[in-house]
């Protein structure tokens, strides 16, 4: 079994740089590893924090009071290479460890199509299936086969299907129950092609110089992808104070009917995007500065990012989860109050309410 430390401070390991001490700390590096630890800690009804890449996560400045498990775990298996029977895709089963645009860039070399406007979002495989990860047209939902899951609940290891994952936007049945299923490894179906899936949103298409629908190199789409993200201080740089972040700390709104005609006869014009299910999303970035809150707007040491409104960011470091969360609870509280629109925070939070 892997060492226990004790007290290990938690801001290293999260891309906001927020987070004080664990009660214990271990990693595991093996699949089997990864289930023994947990599996020990649930029967001793431990609080466990299973830590992937820390990109979507802000924890408490008290730390965690239970065990944080690191998973270190690490492979890729590709199945279904040139079989005539394999419906023209390549299969891709990748531990959860794994770093997440490392594979995507292995994907792009090897001409496997479906997950190349995911380029750049920091993170581990094993969280993708959790958040339904998306960004510019694509989200894993498109190419996830199959998740192998240990049962904290049974205490067994299996495989679900993609329709049993309950798939929505940035939404999944591991988000929904989250003391349930630990994601062990993901098994993408990938097509083999050497182009993208076609360009399915405005700005990577103006990037690209192409129309909505077009496919083009998958390097082409990469590189476009981390270029945009790399404007917005989306990618990780520890020289740019905006990469010390979550990522997008809200989700865009998804309105029904109702909720969408009140939000229009507030704002006239607003920009909108009308879903097939008949509901209305609705950007969140859009909402917070038009309620009066720009890039750069600061709150203490917290700060949203001076390249994306939809980033909150710990620009020196210093700032704690506390001051975080409180600028959240600003531009939430004040994007209700002019508009009636309540936003959600998309990082998972620990030991922190919005």
């Amino acid at each position: 079994m892997a060492d226990r430390l004790a007290g290990v401070p938690l801001a290293p390991y999260t891309t906001l740089r927020t987070g004080g001490p664990a009660r214990a700390f271990t990693q595991a590096r093996t699949q089997g590893e990864l289930v023994a630890i947990v599996a020990e800690a649930d029967r001793e009804r431990e609080p466990v924090l299973v830590l992937g890449g820390g990109s979507n996560l802000v924890v408490s400045d008290d730390g965690f009071d239970g065990l944080v498990v690191r998973v270190a775990t690490r492979g890729v298996e590709v199945t279904a290479r040139n079989s005539a029977a394999d419906d023209g895709r390549v299969r891709v089963t990748v531990q959860a460890g794994e770093d997440w645009d490392a594979l995507v860039a292995r994907c792009v070399a090897e001409g496997w199509s479906g997950v190349e406007c995911l380029s750049g979002i920091p993170g581990l495989v094993g969280s993708t299936p959790i958040q339904n990860v998306g960004a510019y047209g694509q989200d894993v939902a498109q190419t996830v086969a199959a998740v192998r899951v240990y049962n904290r609940r049974t205490g067994e290891v299996g495989d679900l299907a993609a329709a049993e994952c309950g798939f929505a936007y940035r939404h999944s049945a591991f988000k929904h129950d989250p003391g349930r299923h630990m994601v062990l490894a993901v098994t993408y179906a990938l097509e083999r092609s050497p182009l993208s899936g076609p360009v399915a949103y405005k700005e990577l298409a103006a990037r690209l110089g192409v129309e909505i629908g077009a496919r083009v190199p998958l390097a082409d789409a990469r590189e476009a992808v981390l270029e945009l993200r790399r404007g917005k201080g989306m990618v990780l740089d520890r020289d740019d104070p905006d990469a010390r972040s979550a990522g997008s700390f809200f989700t865009n709104p998804v309105l029904g009917p109702e909720e969408a005609a009140a939000l229009a006869l507030r704002a006239p014009g607003h920009p909108r995007w009308d879903m097939p299910d008949g509901t209305v999303k609705i950007p969140a970035a859009w909402l917070i500065e038009n309620a009066g809150f720009p890039k750069g707007y600061e709150r203490g040491r917290a700060r949203i990012s001076t390249k994306h409104t939809l980033a909150l960011t710990n620009p020196t470091g210093e700032a704690g989860a506390a001051e975080l969360l409180a600028l959240a609870r600003e531009v939430r509280d004040g994007v209700h109050e002019k508009f009636g629109v309540w936003l959600v925070n998309e990082p998972v939070l620990v030991g922190l309410s919005l």
